[in-house]
C-alpha cells in the first residue's frame, strides 16, 4: 500500500491540488495514509482561487510547513509517494539546491534520498533557464517533473474536467488504478 504525502505551494493552480484530494478521497482503499501540507501562500491561492477555505475537509492528516516531526520528515517514516501540487519555481529550486528550510523542501530532500517517487507538478509558464536547468537537476535526482498541461483528446467541457486531465496523470504516475479516459488507436 501506499503512504502520500501532498504538499501545495503557493503557485497558481489550486483546482488540480483539489481535484487531488478529491479523488484520492474516492480511492481510499488504494492507500494507508494521506497527509498533507500547505504553504501560507497556499491557502490564500485557494481561497482566491477557489472562493472557500475547505481544505482542510479532507480524510488526511494536516501539518504545518515548520512541523519537523510529522513522520514524511524522516526515511523511517516510510512515506513512498510525495506529490506537489501545485509546486512553485520556488519550491523547486530549493529542492534542485539541497535546500531544506521548511517541511515540503525537508521531506522532498527525504523523498529523493530514499529513491522514492517524488513527482513536481510545476504550473508556472513560459520557463527560463533557471526552471529548466533546475527540473533537469531533480529529474536527475530521480524525481518526476509532470507540467500542469491538460490533454485535450477527451473533449474535456469544464475547467475542473481538463484539469482532472493531469491529475489523472498523476495517479497514472503513482501507480493508482483509476478509471479515465485512455487513448486508442
Amino acid at each position: 500500500m501506499k503512504k502520500i504525502v501532498v504538499a501545495i505551494t503557493g503557485a497558481s493552480g489550486s483546482v488540480y491540488s483539489k481535484i487531488l484530494l478529491d479523488k484520492l478521497t474516492q480511492i481510499k482503499g488504494q492507500w494507508d495514509e494521506l497527509s498533507v501540507v500547505m504553504t501560507d501562500n497556499a491557502k490564500q491561492v485557494w481561497a482566491t482561487e477557489l472562493g472557500d477555505t475547505r481544505y482542510d475537509g479532507y480524510p488526511a492528516r494536516f501539518y504545518g510547513i515548520k512541523d519537523f516531526e510529522a513522520p514524511f520528515a524522516s526515511g523511517s517514516g516510510q512515506y513512498n509517494i510525495m506529490i506537489m501540487v501545485p509546486c512553485s519555481m520556488g519550491t523547486l529550486g530549493r529542492i534542485a539546491s539541497g535546500i531544506s528550510n521548511d517541511l515540503i523542501t525537508r521531506a522532498a530532500d527525504v523523498v529523493l534520498k530514499e529513491r522514492r517517487k517524488l513527482i513536481c507538478v510545476v504550473r508556472d509558464t513560459p520557463y527560463n533557464l533557471i526552471h529548466i536547468r533546475n527540473m533537469e537537476t531533480i529529474t536527475l535526482a530521480g524525481g518526476i517533473i509532470c507540467p500542469a498541461s491538460p490533454s485535450f483528446y477527451s473533449k474535456p467541457q469544464t475547467i475542473e474536467e481538463a484539469a482532472a486531465t493531469v491529475v489523472d496523470r498523476i495517479l497514472d504516475l503513482c501507480g493508482f488504478d483509476i478509471k479515465t479516459f485512455r487513448w486508442s488507436n
